[in-house]
């Protein structure tokens, strides 16, 4: 940043608009308000909050606003939600950001809890609704497709990236466990963008090599690794699994899919079906779209694993907003870092874009009628990328369960 930007920064930051005063009570339910309003994904949510909190309220500038929009979609986490938790420090300090953000979330995790509790207890399969489900399902790969090709259009913005994504593609149908590739990714991206060409196809080959040996040694005996499948999970493990998603949610909710499902669905703790069925029930609801994890942490561990995984996933959101408050707009400025963050984003489309295969096949295989489920899904990409609306989603779910429930009872 130069000096003159400096100054004219300052010069902002002293006649910044403020939040009007309220009680720490009034700010829960106004952003429980947002909360309960918060339908159509984070382009929607985004846009509501900037209608009425900075075009109506003058809570921030318009250019500190969209300054700190670029900042936090750099950042993991759904941006809709650390929006809320630093409006929310803005107007009553961290426990203002605190309240703003669990009055946003609230809504759509009490409404998940329902879903998923009356989900359990539901007989499934054979019935009617287990056919609705099927060609939900259907409709959900093709929701997800389209929000892996909208992430990638927003992350590989140059052959680099491509080359990331690519080779981190490869690297997870290898088996390479994503500590070893996102790391990998960031910084042979970070060396390649900085001209170290060496230095990045040196990081690269030893992460193959690690990578390789890993898998060599993580040969464990057959009756060992089906115990470890039927175990259930604890509390702990489930907080794990969703601060694991919620800090490698790069450019949209859907690229916390992979590592969610690998330590849900990967472990026997839920079936790849039933992981579909929270993906879709996580799009008709008014929350941010990783409150799939609520779901995910219902099936596995029940009401104490709902919460664990929730506060994993969410954790991040609100401790970047709140501990970073005063210096996120400074990371817009850290070139190193955006470059190391690019990478490791363009290595999660990579990864997201095996698991979509992979949840393809499992449906392929259980589906009873294969042309049926290629029409849904045919159909439902079809208006994913033709009709550009916050009822798209909801809309394809809805046409996927009344043709799964016609073609396949």
């Amino acid at each position: 940043m130069t000096g003159s930007e400096a100054q004219s920064l300052a010069h902002e930051n002293c006649i910044q608009p403020l939040p009007p005063a309220m009680s720490y009570t009034a700010l829960f339910l106004r952003f429980l308000r947002f909360g309960v309003m918060a339908f159509g994904g984070p382009v929607a949510q985004i846009a509501m909050i900037r209608r009425e909190l900075v075009d109506e309220e003058r809570w921030i500038s318009s250019a500190r606003f969209n300054r700190l929009l670029a900042v936090l979609q750099v950042l993991p986490g759904p941006e809709a939600h650390e929006l809320c938790v630093h409006l929310g420090v803005r107007a009553k300090g961290r426990i203002g950001g605190v309240l703003a953000g669990l009055g946003f979330m609230l809504p759509g995790f009490v409404l998940m809890l329902a879903l998923a509790w009356l989900y359990t207890r539901l007989r499934i399969e054979q019935t009617v609704l287990g056919a609705v489900f099927l060609g939900v399902q259907a409709a959900v790969l093709a929701v997800v497709i389209r929000a892996v090709h909208r992430i990638g259009e927003h992350i590989l913005h140059d052959l680099w990236l491509w080359a990331v994504a690519g080779l981190s593609a490869a690297a997870s149908l290898a088996g390479v466990t994503f500590w070893i590739v996102l790391p990998a990714a960031g910084a042979a991206y970070a060396l390649a963008s900085a001209g170290r060409y060496g230095l990045a196809a040196a990081i690269i080959m030893v992460a193959g090599a690690a990578g390789a040996a890993l898998a060599m040694g993580s040969d464990v005996p057959a009756a060992a690794a089906a115990i470890a499948k039927t175990a259930p999970p604890t509390s702990m493990e489930l907080f794990w699994t969703g601060l694991k998603g919620g800090l490698l949610t790069f450019g949209g909710a859907y690229t916390a899919i992979p590592f969610v499902r690998n330590d849900s669905a990967g472990r026997g703790w839920m079936t790849d079906a039933q992981f579909l069925d929270g993906l879709a029930l996580s799009g008709i609801l008014p929350a941010p779209l990783v409150i799939f994890a609520t779901f995910v942490g219902w099936v596995c561990g029940g009401p104490a694993g709902a919460l664990a995984i929730t506060a994993g996933m969410f954790l991040p959101a609100f401790a970047f907003s709140i501990v970073l408050y005063e210096r996120l707009e400074e990371l817009a400025e850290h070139k190193r870092l955006q470059s190391f963050l690019g990478g490791v984003a363009a290595g999660v489309v990579g990864i997201i874009a095996v698991t979509v295969l992979d949840l393809a096949r499992t449906l392929i295989a259980r589906t009873p009628g294969i042309g049926v489920s290629l029409v849904i899904f045919a159909v439902a990409l079809a208006i994913m990328y033709r009709w550009k609306s916050k009822l798209s989603t909801p809309a394809v779910l809805a046409l996927g369960a009344l043709v799964g429930g016609a073609a396949f009872r």
